[in-house]
């Protein structure tokens, strides 16, 4: 029998991924990774005891170390650097996929799953294990995946791969009499539950409130500002400054502790260059290709064109202009339903 380690976390999706797998003859461990001083954000005892419910063995995984310097430390830098970063992406880089690959093997698992919904599977057309979108495109999560290192694709299991909707995940959860069969879903950051992170960097970190000047595109000042950290490009409301069109913060100068604002107009951007690549389908893009990109998780994918300029930079050209493009967080890109590979947004135009 197969042996996997299962991250979980307490919730409906983890929980009936570890059915999912016994059901189709693996033998399932349990993972929950212990990420805070003071504990997880998740009940270890709850989810022992979903784990004692479903006759599997269960490991708390110690990453608090790992958690600060790979997760909460780049959350704060990116910030301090007027970037906006995804620390659920890291996360999955150095955490889910890092340090629980590692002790998968040392339990003698050849495998891991989380309850993501994503799909991985072997393609005959480019003869290689790749990264595909779920069937259910209203909770897939392969933008947050495209950071996951290529060798490892083919030891991965995304039990939810197939499922078309979140209501059929509950609805075995209920037919298996477990009580997180109706527990929402968490949307706030792990490590922020309150969901201040303007709060969160003042209390952690050297970041605070500095004031300065509110500009537009021609270093006119305009007003003033509570402190760089305290905008995001795109934002409309709370710039406390009136103008004879809506104006958008549509970058920043750290040097001078500027916020930049513009017109709707100039929230559009033609082309971005991202860095800390990760390409699974290919080694590198040897021409010019086409493919679907999304820069945030929300956002809906845009037509475009990429160009490898070296090892650790890609080009993207739009085909048509796109608002609100943000440095720090992903780019994915996609062939079809197919992750090409990602990177960090790192210089837009």
């Amino acid at each position: 029998m197969k042996k996997v380690l299962l991250g979980m976390s307490g919730g409906v999706d983890s929980t009936v991924s570890a059915i999912l797998l016994k059901e189709a003859g693996y033998e399932v461990i349990g993972a929950t990774l212990n990420l805070f001083p003071n504990g997880s954000c998740c009940s270890y005892i709850d989810v022992k005891n979903l784990c004692n419910k479903l006759g599997i063995n269960h490991y708390i995984l110690e990453g608090k170390e790992e958690f600060k310097k790979y997760v909460i430390d780049d959350f704060m830098d990116c910030y301090a650097n007027c970037r906006t970063p995804n620390p659920c992406i890291e996360c999955n880089r150095y955490l889910k996929f890092g340090l629980m690959y590692e002790k998968a093997k040392d339990l003698g698992c050849e495998y891991i799953a989380t309850g993501h919904y994503a799909k991985t599977e072997y393609s005959e057309e480019y003869k290689k294990w790749i990264l595909r979108k779920s069937k259910s495109i209203k909770k897939d999560q392969s933008y947050v995946l495209w950071n996951i290192p290529k060798e490892m694709l083919e030891k991965v299991i995304f039990p939810l791969a197939d499922f078309e909707s979140k209501d059929e995940i509950r609805q075995i959860a209920k037919e298996h009499d477990l009580s997180v069969a109706s527990k929402p879903d968490s949307e706030d950051i792990c490590f922020i539950p309150d969901g201040n992170y303007k709060k969160f960097l003042e209390e952690n970190s050297s970041i605070k409130p500095f004031e300065g000047n509110i500009v537009d595109s021609n270093g006119e000042v305009l007003g003033k500002h509570t402190g760089l950290y305290n905008y995001t490009i795109g934002q409309r409301k709370g710039l406390g400054i009136s103008y004879k069109e809506p104006l958008f913060v549509i970058g920043f100068d750290k040097n001078k502790n500027e916020v930049i604002v513009g017109t709707e107009k100039e929230l559009y951007k033609n082309e971005v260059i991202i860095s800390d690549i990760n390409l699974l389908l290919f080694d590198k893009l040897e021409d010019s290709i086409n493919v679907k990109v999304k820069t945030r998780y929300s956002s809906k994918e845009a037509d475009a064109k990429a160009i490898q300029l070296n090892k650790n930079h890609i080009k993207i050209i739009f085909d048509e202009p796109q608002a609100r493009i943000t440095p720090g967080q992903s780019l994915v890109m996609y062939i079809d339903d197919i992750v090409v590979g990602g990177g960090k947004i790192y210089t837009v135009k």
